[in-house]
């Protein structure tokens, strides 16, 4: 634990009675608690004297800042001083702080305004013997695209803390129960003073819980909770994808001291497909498509996630053509209509062919004269001979 240590220098308050308080902290009159408390956390900071050693000034100014918000953060005495000023809260007419007065407090109440979230273990539900709630779990499911599009149900195992049952969670032998711990009288915090300064931070005995176990269950070792695996079914929602997270409430590991336990999340991972590529309701797919029916039209079979279709395979389609099949891509599991397949035609080459098949090919290839048979060649050589051209000018 780091220590900060706050020098004194000596110097003159200056007189705030002609000073508004608003104006110190440069807010509002109508100024909400939480912004208040903003406002002074950023000028404590600023004129504090430890980081202001060179600045004579800096500790009137602080002193000025603490004073100005020890009555706008009490409700009554911001009340008193809006109605009367500061005659309201003058401490010779029964009034609250006083001008140049820290009204009971310091450099230590201040300090533990701005660092006390640092201190005091940072958890919700802290103090002493607080009910902590329970860490949340990830688990990572990978699931088939068909399982993602149609739905599913998981039967997942989970490694946990739960409430130990000898116990109850308390951690305590049965029939004895924890004893008030005598380093921090209960409280789980304890202050460490230095001087005038001084800081809070969780009990070192008893790690905030406020109380101390002597007599520790046999079951747990006084930590209330033990490992188990736990099994758990889980509902896997229609549409789901690669990104998706599904909350169970409640499934995660064990309060303490008696705290709500916390919840599991399952990310979804939807492994590759070997047909199939999904992006959001949309599915895409390659066809492969003979040379012939390429050529002169057909039809082909192609898989879908539901069955089988029907493809019709005009004549003279080129590689790279996408066709469009309505209605069989996802339904994404946020909402939105289906989506739909795709599917690119992919003309294969043939191939293995014997010496009679590449005579007649040949013969076929001969029989080809002109631009009208081969269009993207075609326009693909003038391009090329425009390329040159352009070079040797």
């Amino acid at each position: 634990m780091r220590l900060f240590v706050v020098s004194r220098k000596k110097g003159s308050v200056q007189s705030m009675a002609n000073r508004d308080y608003y104006e110190i902290l440069g807010v509002s009159k109508n100024v909400s608690d939480t912004d208040l408390k903003k406002a002074y956390r950023k000028l404590a900071m600023k004129f504090h004297p430890d980081r202001n050693p060179d600045d004579e000034g800096a500790e009137a100014k602080f002193k000025e800042i603490k004073e100005a918000y020890d009555i706008l953060s009490d409700a009554q005495k911001r009340a008193a001083y809006d109605q009367f000023g500061h005659a309201g809260v003058d401490p010779s007419r029964g009034g609250g702080a006083g001008a140049g007065g820290f009204a009971g407090g310091g450099f230590s109440d201040v300090f533990g305004d701005i660092f006390g979230d640092i201190f005091t273990g940072g958890r919700a539900g802290g103090g002493a013997g607080g009910a902590h709630r329970g860490d949340d779990l990830r688990y990572n499911l990978d699931i088939s695209l068909e399982e993602a599009v149609a739905g599913t149900e998981v039967k997942i195992r989970v490694p946990t803390y739960v409430q130990c049952k000898t116990c109850n969670g308390s951690g305590a032998k049965k029939g004895s129960k924890p004893s008030t711990c005598s380093t921090c009288a209960g409280h789980g915090q304890v202050r460490m003073q230095q001087g005038f300064f001084s800081i809070q931070q969780t009990c070192p005995s008893c790690h905030g819980k406020g109380e101390i176990i002597t007599d520790a269950c046999n079951t747990c070792h006084g930590q209330g909770r033990v490992k188990e695996h736990k099994t758990l079914s889980a509902k896997i929602p229609a549409g789901v994808d690669t990104g998706d997270r599904i909350r169970l409430g409640g499934e995660g590991e064990a309060g303490e001291n008696g705290g709500p336990p916390g919840d599991l999340y399952i990310n979804i991972n939807v492994k590759e497909h070997p047909i199939f590529v999904r992006d959001d309701a949309n599915l895409y797919c390659e066809v492969p498509v003979s040379f012939a029916t390429a050529t002169l039209g057909g039809e082909l079979e192609v898989p879908t996630l539901n069955g089988r279709v029907k493809l019709k395979i005009p004549g003279e389609t080129q590689t790279g053509k996408m066709f469009r099949i309505k209605g069989k891509g996802v339904k994404p599991v946020r909402g939105g209509g289906i989506g739909d397949l795709y599917c690119k035609a992919n003309i294969e080459t043939p191939v293995h062919l014997n010496e009679e098949q590449k005579e007649l090919l040949r013969q076929f290839n001969d029989s080809l004269s002109g631009s009208k048979h081969s269009p993207q060649s075609h326009s693909w050589l003038g391009k090329v001979k425009s390329f040159f051209d352009d070079m040797k000018a």
